[in-house]
């Protein structure tokens, strides 16, 4: 399974952050078609990203160095995108100019069943930018469940925190295994953005920008599948402390109705203001 998988390559930083499943049905869709989806992080309690729990003891040096640092870091970005590429999941982070070959990030996504088949960089004003395609190795083809991709994007922010220590204060990820955490919270009610849009005859586009939490991917999945709505495809961007998701959605093959796209938004809100539930009711 992909949480066992994820659980592996994640090592001592994650283990804490992934508890055991729960056994959630999902509606047909890109990311699973007549499977089985387990949202591994829906009954922890998460707090905000700059919470109450305590960040790993450091040395002073690398502390004051990030401190010293945090006016002129550049904001880690993280996109897993499955859109662009029909064969593979794509994955770019950029963190400035100061990553380099990540071949440490690449043999940990192996560890996870994947086989990465073209990587490429390429330099714009944002910085250097990593691109891999990846897939699924005993398949062949594109990553397709959400909890793979969170695992994915995961594996990622802890690699990138563990060769980058400045970057721990500026992901929300800090405050779970890093290790300086934010030092300012992100006011979800004020970070939260919803959007859906007609996106051609045959479906629509549902845009959610919020804080950013670990397992969020997966149970923005979840609760749009839940109200039988699928998803097609879609893009999921980490950004500093924020996440930004687009996903292409359709109900029975067709672009989301008024009525239904402010059930979706509301079911969205909802959840989002209070992810420390242990269940989601709505």
């Amino acid at each position: 399974m992909a949480v066992a998988m994820a659980s592996c390559a994640l090592g001592a930083h994650l283990s804490n952050a992934i508890l055991k499943a729960s056994e959630t049905r999902v509606s047909s869709g890109f990311f699973i078609r007549g499977a089985k989806c387990f949202s591994i992080f829906h009954q922890r309690k998460w707090l905000s990203s700059a919470a109450t729990i305590t960040p790993r003891a450091s040395t002073s040096t690398v502390e004051d160095a990030s401190q010293s640092e945090s006016d002129t870091d550049p904001t880690p970005v993280v996109i897993i995108d499955q859109d662009s590429d029909p064969d593979a999941t794509i994955v770019e982070i950029t963190f400035g100019d100061r990553l380099g070959a990540l071949l440490d990030t690449m043999n940990a996504l192996k560890n996870l069943g994947l086989n990465v088949v073209k990587a490429n960089v390429f330099l714009d004003s944002s910085g250097k930018h990593n691109k891999f395609a990846i897939t699924k190795a005993d398949t062949g083809r594109k990553v397709d469940d959400p909890e793979l991709l969170e695992a994915i994007r995961l594996t990622i922010i802890n690699n990138l925190i563990e060769y980058h220590p400045e970057s721990s204060a500026q992901l929300a990820m800090g405050a779970a295994f890093g290790i300086v955490p934010p030092k300012q919270q992100v006011d979800v009610d004020i970070a939260t953005h919803i959007r859906i849009n007609d996106d051609g005859p045959n479906r629509s586009l549902l845009s959610v920008e919020t804080a950013d939490r670990p397992g969020l991917l997966v149970d923005l999945v979840k609760i749009i599948t839940d109200i039988n709505i699928a998803v097609q495809s879609g893009e999921f961007d980490t950004e500093g402390l924020l996440a930004k998701a687009k996903f292409h959605v359709s109900y029975r093959d067709k672009p989301i109705s008024k009525p239904l796209q402010l059930v979706l938004a509301n079911s969205l809100r909802y959840f989002l203001r209070r992810p420390f539930t242990e269940e989601a009711s709505f």
